[in-house]
């Protein structure tokens, strides 16, 4: 009878940058502020009698970039 062979060694874990996960939130936060003037301008249009067809497009860019800042300050959390 024959015993099993043991299990390679863990390896240790991958070292990450610290300045990488930095520079990933502050440019997040940095594009999250064409979000929030998003947010605010579209409140705004919404308040109007008529909506601005120019807005809408605007208010849809700012929307999409400000989900990129928040998707890029969670890789830089979980780094």
């Amino acid at each position: 009878m024959t015993t099993p062979d043991a299990p390679p060694p863990a390896t240790p874990p991958e070292q990450r940058s610290g300045c990488l996960a930095a520079f990933l939130f502050v440019a997040g936060v940095i594009l999250l502020l064409p979000g929030a003037c998003a947010v605010v301008f579209g409140y705004l249009g919404l308040q109007e009698k008529s909506w601005p067809d120019a807005l809408t497009a605007w208010v849809v860019a700012g929307l999409a970039i400000g989900a990129g800042g928040i998707w890029l300050i969670m890789t830089a959390w979980r780094r």
